[in-house]
């Protein structure tokens, strides 16, 4: 059952980012909310119904007190994603310093100005990085991180249950897997240029399962967790509901953007020993390993399903990236 009388104040943190900027454009466009948006870049006048608060840095010391003011659920998508150029430095305590230490001063902060309810937006990662075929990973499964990134998110889990436990502050962890949708860059951007320049791909012997989501999905989930009761002090998987193998996904891929996926069938363990050899094992494994999540306590508690299916997200992120080519 969800609480839809009263009209919410809502803090987006990391707002201009790729999750921030469609959350926000979804938050301003349902009337049930009133939305403040943390961003990094000098604050401009309000604009399109978003109050805009300038927020430096996400450390331990970063003052939230006016970003705060009056705010009755915070949404935190930022983070540290990567440690770049730091080769003389441990990256866990470089990645600790944003995505714990200055989550956990949000979060303390946010109890002490009465928050209601904060949403963190953590990561798959918390889970691990491969699952076995068949054995999709679950909401509540044991936790196994095996680099910095997935380990400063489960440590940033834990410190908002025990602020969230000792306060009263309602507590919601969300993890998604690889999220895609216009504007997307990274791996899924390449892997569209390749398609569009006709490129063979050694990637038609692979024969695995990955879950992705759309991000109109998951600002979908996020949205309803904000009023939700029974999403208080849950922790919830998000995907598209609909796994798929990489050469699948490349000739879904392709179809979007008007091409044909030109897949050469070499053998997994031909890929894998090149990778590693050029320094790109994490590539290979993201490609050729399985990685699935089980949405089903999503589905049940929330009573949500992804209102965006694959096929539609994929033709808008390929229409997104056309035209940018265009231009």
């Amino acid at each position: 059952m969800s609480d839809g009388t009263k009209q919410r104040r809502v803090l987006v943190t990391g707002a201009n980012g790729f999750i921030g900027t469609g959350l926000c454009a979804a938050l301003r466009a349902n009337h049930r909310f009133l939305t403040r948006a943390a961003i990094r870049h000098p604050a401009p006048a309000g604009e399109n119904g978003i109050e805009h608060v300038r927020i430096d840095s996400l450390a331990a010391d970063t003052d939230w007190c006016a970003a705060l003011a009056g705010i009755d659920c915070v949404v935190h998508t930022a983070a540290r994603i990567q440690v770049r150029g730091e080769t003389e430095t441990d990256p866990l305590t470089v990645l600790r310093q944003a995505n714990v230490d200055g989550t956990m001063a949000l979060a303390r902060q946010a109890a002490e100005t009465g928050v209601r309810r904060f949403v963190f937006l953590s990561s798959i990662k918390v889970n691990g990085e491969e699952t076995a075929p068949g054995k999709p990973f679950a909401a509540d499964d044991a936790l196994a991180p095996i680099d910095a990134y997935g380990q400063s998110k489960r440590e940033a889990e834990d410190g908002i249950r025990a602020i969230a436990k000792e306060t009263g502050m309602e507590a919601v962890i969300i993890r998604p897997v690889l999220v895609y949708g216009p504007g997307v860059g990274a791996n899924f951007e390449r892997l569209m240029a390749w398609l569009t320049k006709g490129l063979p791909l050694p990637l038609g012997a692979v024969d695995n399962r990955r879950s992705l989501v759309a991000r109109d999905n998951l600002v979908d989930l996020i949205v309803t967790t904000l009023t939700h009761d029974a999403a208080a002090d849950q922790t919830f998987l998000v995907s598209d509901g609909d796994d798929v193998s990489t050469p699948d996904l490349l000739r879904r891929m392709a179809a979007a953007l008007g091409t044909r996926a030109r897949l050469l069938p070499v053998p997994v363990s031909m890929l894998t020993a090149a990778a590693a050899l050029f320094g790109r094992a994490d590539m290979a494994r993201r490609l050729c390993g399985s990685l699935q999540v089980d949405i089903g306590k999503t589905r049940s508690l929330l009573g949500w399903s992804p209102p965006v299916g694959m096929d539609a997200g994929l033709r808008e992120t390929a229409a997104h990236f056309l035209d940018r080519l265009d231009r």
